[in-house]
């Protein structure tokens, strides 16, 4: 419950931070008189909101994966198994060719992975209780392999402007929308309209049907990413050692994933949408298994 209500708290103060800045700018007033609308004014306060808040959700990753995770940094390896972890992380990024990211583990009995962060040379990669209970280790150095991967293909960086293109057309279209709605129930002398509240609802549900088609189109980014990191894992380690990750996977996919919100892009595993395969981050583990196998044999 923590980590929805940090998530959602997080979020929320940065639109209000946008919604400030918009005001005292006063580039949030596109409407015009009679109903009208200044696009160029609308597509900034889209843009705002829509950039904005993506761009500033990407900076704040690495502190809100902490906070949201409770990952546990290692500073100093208190162990010959935290050494171990922090020694492969580092070889792997050094063969990646980034920098030395940060290392943690967060308490899960679910295996899992994640790396987040603005940056591939201060990123961040942590590794679930879970994963380093059940796996070998050549099967854990695949998994840190697949998310520096994702550090060095700069996934988290791609995501997050895509995320944000695509929210700013989604808020501009779905008010060019609700503006020609209105246009059609004025009469000659400009007079009627939709009235606040329709309006509201109206940009409400279009917000809702546009926002499903643009998460289709991310969502989609997100599988085609993971072949990808995959592919990154099985080639700073190796196609066998990758394979065999995946596969240990799958003997737990029933246990819940535990990574909140932006989160479960990054993970190793996810989870399928609500809406079907189209809405899933993760493609199914035999494609992804199936993916190596015909790139490296085996």
């Amino acid at each position: 419950m923590m980590r929805v209500l940090l998530f959602f708290g997080t979020n929320l103060a940065i639109m209000l931070v946008l919604g400030i800045v918009l005001s005292v700018t006063g580039l949030g007033n596109y409407m015009q008189a009679g109903g009208g609308i200044n696009l160029v004014s609308l597509l900034i306060f889209c843009g705002v909101f829509g950039m904005g808040g993506s761009l500033i959700s990407l900076m704040m990753s690495k502190w809100m994966a902490k906070k949201s995770m409770g990952v546990q940094i290692i500073d100093q390896p208190q162990n010959s198994g935290e050494q171990w972890i922090v020694s492969t992380v580092k070889e792997l990024a050094d063969k990646a060719g980034i920098g030395m990211p940060e290392v943690g583990i967060f308490h899960s009995d679910a295996p899992n992975a994640f790396a987040t962060g603005a940056n591939k040379n201060d990123a961040l990669v942590a590794v679930s209780t879970g994963l380093l209970q059940r796996m070998d280790k050549e099967q854990v150095k695949a998994v840190l392999g697949h998310e520096i991967g994702h550090v060095a293909n700069g996934d988290m960086v791609t995501l997050a402007l895509m995320q944000g293109v695509l929210n700013t057309f989604v808020m501009f279209f779905a008010r060019i929308i609700v503006s020609i709605i209105d246009s059609f129930t004025r009469d000659e002398n400009g007079e009627g309209g939709l009235g606040f509240i329709a309006r509201i609802a109206i940009t409400m549900v279009m917000d809702m049907i546009l926002g499903i088609v643009a998460s289709m189109m991310v969502a989609w980014f997100s599988r085609r990413r993971e072949y990808r990191a995959d592919q990154a894992g099985a080639e700073l380690v190796s196609p066998a050692a990758m394979a065999s990750a995946l596969a240990a996977l799958k003997q737990t996919y029933d246990q819940p994933s535990d990574l909140s919100g932006e989160l479960t892009a990054f993970g190793i595993r996810g989870e399928a949408g609500g809406l079907s395969a189209l809405m899933a981050s993760h493609p199914p583990l035999d494609d992804r298994i199936n993916a190596l196998k015909q790139r490296y044999g085996g």
